[in-house]
């Protein structure tokens, strides 16, 4: 490949972050916006445990949005850098973006095993989905991954106008425990197992004697997170594969053609990792707006 091929690529990969990742980030604000208005604005969901979950997860996500996708359209669209300017805002970026795609995925899967215990047959199941609950989980997920967040403040620095993770143990850490494992792959097992769970037991909840507007709302988070389960899944595994080849040292040694062919591709992915935070499930928030009113 030539050295025009490779500039062609650079600016295919600036047009992509101006034409995609501005419309991401405005869509995704503004419906993680719409999503806490609608659960906060109904009793309805004032009520269900799984939308506290689901409204922590739209908080973080506009974090992870305004501090990571919005750096990365100034970087890549506008060739301005905040983190080659200024240490602080290096350290916090990483920090920020760590720690709200952890308690996002975190809130996905206690959303999903929530769903599973709510749509359950056996009342001793059941008792476990209650508000209480969510609100402990939530509480403690937030301090466990604040606390987890603080290495990054001291691995994370200027390298050469570079912001890099300055430590080696730390880098494998976070790429191949936290990164792949916590904030991937364990997440998406879990939601997966429980999100066919939860399906299994909506399947039955008709023949239940239960009241109708509770059959209905269990239907229809249960239809919002299954949604999310897939749709993070398909946005979030490529990133993740690309991300692993792109910051291992050994990449390093390729050849400048390779690297900007991963380069590239870490770029097209980015955005369609991007999606998971941004996309969700604003428009079903919209829709069981419009389908609860009559009920509250």
């Amino acid at each position: 490949m030539s050295q025009s091929n490779i500039s062609s690529l650079n600016i295919i990969a600036q047009q992509v972050t101006i034409y995609a990742g501005i419309p991401i980030l405005s869509i995704g604000v503004l419906g993680n916006l719409i999503n806490i208005i609608v659960f906060l604005s109904l009793q309805t969901f004032r009520q269900s445990s799984c939308a506290v979950y689901l409204i922590v997860m739209s908080i973080v996500n506009n974090g992870q949005l305004v501090t990571g996708l919005l750096t990365r359209i100034m970087i890549s669209g506008f060739g301005i850098d905040w983190t080659e300017t200024s240490l602080f805002y290096c350290k916090f970026r990483q920090f920020c973006i760590q720690t709200c795609v952890s308690i996002s995925m975190t809130c996905m899967c206690l959303a999903t095993i929530d769903q599973f215990l709510a749509t359950c047959y056996s009342r001793q199941w059941q008792q476990w989905s209650n508000i209480q609950v969510a609100h402990r989980l939530t509480f403690l997920s937030v301090i466990i991954w604040l606390l987890h967040g603080i290495p990054y403040w001291f691995y994370y620095n200027q390298v050469q106008s570079i912001c890099m993770i300055t430590n080696r143990i730390f880098q494998i850490y976070a790429i191949a425990i936290h990164i792949v494992s916590w904030n991937s792959l364990i997440p998406t097992i879990i939601c997966i197992i429980f999100g066919l769970l939860a399906y299994r037991n909506i399947q039955d909840i008709s023949y239940r004697t239960i009241p109708l507007v509770r059959r209905e709302l269990d239907k229809q988070l249960t239809s919002i997170v299954l949604i999310q389960v897939i749709f993070n899944f398909v946005t979030t595994v490529p990133y993740v594969t690309v991300y692993i080849f792109i910051l291992y040292d050994n990449l390093a040694g390729s050849d400048a053609i390779n690297f900007d062919k991963v380069k590239f591709a870490n770029t097209m992915t980015i955005y369609l990792f991007y999606l998971s935070f941004a996309v969700s499930y604003q428009n079903a928030s919209v829709f069981f707006y419009l389908y609860l009113h009559g009920f509250s």
